[in-house]
């Protein structure tokens, strides 16, 4: 089976890190020029894009599948990359609590102070999700 179906337990959790979030902004801004030039060359042409759509059993608020595996201690209340292929491209994070309920989080600065990485943020983060 595919692997973007069927995810592996050694790559799903993988902490959120600078690199992460530098990666998911050369993703953004690759894709935004691809639609520049999709727009210059289909001007006046109707082309259908697959849009990708969330994954049910990973939504917000919803208790993580036992086919990701078990989640390492370490990363419980950690900030950890989204493996839901429609967050790919946006600045979000997931985080994972004791109970393997699933919070979704923008990387973008709370705000306009705390971003993703600043330890006040974290340890509201860790508050908010704590079972």
């Amino acid at each position: 089976m595919d692997p973007m179906f069927w995810p592996s337990e050694t790559n799903s959790f993988r902490r959120f890190t600078p690199e992460s979030l530098a990666a998911i902004e050369e993703r953004i801004a690759n894709k935004k020029k691809k639609q520049v030039k999709v727009k210059g060359k289909n001007k006046g042409q109707g082309v259908e894009e697959d849009k990708l759509t969330p994954q049910l059993d990973l939504k917000i608020c919803k208790t993580l599948p036992s086919l990701y595996g078990d989640i390492p201690a370490e990363l419980v209340g950690e900030a950890l990359e989204d493996f839901d292929p429609y967050y790919n491209d946006h600045k979000t994070f997931m985080v994972i609590n004791k109970k393997r309920t699933i919070y979704r989080f923008t990387a973008t600065p709370a705000l306009f102070i705390f971003g993703p990485f600043n330890p006040v943020r974290k340890t509201a983060i860790k508050i908010l999700t704590h079972s």
